[in-house]
C-alpha cells in the first residue's frame, strides 16, 4: 500500500505542469503526505490493529447520541466531567447483561483512585464555572492567594 501511494504521488508530481490552474495543490499534497506517511501504514505493520477506527467512532457517537437524547441538550457537560465512567458504563451496558456478583466492588483502591480523579475533574469544572461567572472576582481571589504565598511570614 505504501508503494502504491508513493507511485501515485510521483505520478502527480510528474504531471504537475498539467494542473497549473489548481496552483500548488500537488506540492501541498506531497508535503502533507510526507508528514503523515509514518503513521499511515501502522495498521499494516502491527497484527491485530484494525485498519480504521470506524467502530470506535461509532461507539462514541452512539454514547453521545444517547446522552443528547436523554438530556435534551446538544452539548452534554456530564461527559466532560465524568466522561470515562459514563462512556465505559454506556459501552459495557450495551454489550452484556450484568448479574449482581459482577457489580460487587472487588478492588477498592482502584475505585478510590477513580473517585479521586472524578473529584479533581469536578473541581476543575467548578473553577471554570466560577471564572466564567465573574472573571474579575476569580482573578482577584487568585492574586490574593499568590501574594500571600510569596510574602514572608
Amino acid at each position: 500500500m505504501q508503494e502504491q501511494l508513493q507511485a501515485h504521488v510521483r505520478t502527480m508530481q510528474d504531471h504537475q505542469d498539467l494542473v497549473t490552474v489548481l496552483g500548488d495543490v500537488v506540492e501541498v499534497f506531497t508535503k502533507v503526505t510526507a508528514n503523515y506517511a509514518p503513521g499511515l501504514f501502522y495498521t499494516y505493520d502491527v497484527p491485530g490493529v484494525p485498519p480504521t477506527n470506524n467502530a470506535l467512532e461509532q461507539c462514541f457517537g452512539s454514547v453521545r447520541w444517547h446522552e443528547r437524547r436523554a438530556t435534551g441538550r446538544t452539548a452534554v457537560p456530564g461527559l466532560v466531567v465524568r466522561g470515562p465512567v459514563r462512556v465505559l458504563a454506556a459501552v459495557v451496558s450495551h454489550s452484556q447483561c450484568w448479574c449482581v456478583q459482577a457489580l460487587q466492588l472487588h478492588n477498592t483502591q482502584a475505585w478510590h483512585h477513580l473517585r479521586d480523579q472524578l473529584a479533581a475533574r469536578h473541581e476543575q469544572h467548578r473553577l471554570q464555572f466560577r471564572f466564567r461567572k465573574d472573571p474579575l472576582a476569580y482573578l482577584a481571589a487568585t492574586e490574593d492567594i499568590l501574594f500571600k504565598a510569596t510574602l514572608p511570614p
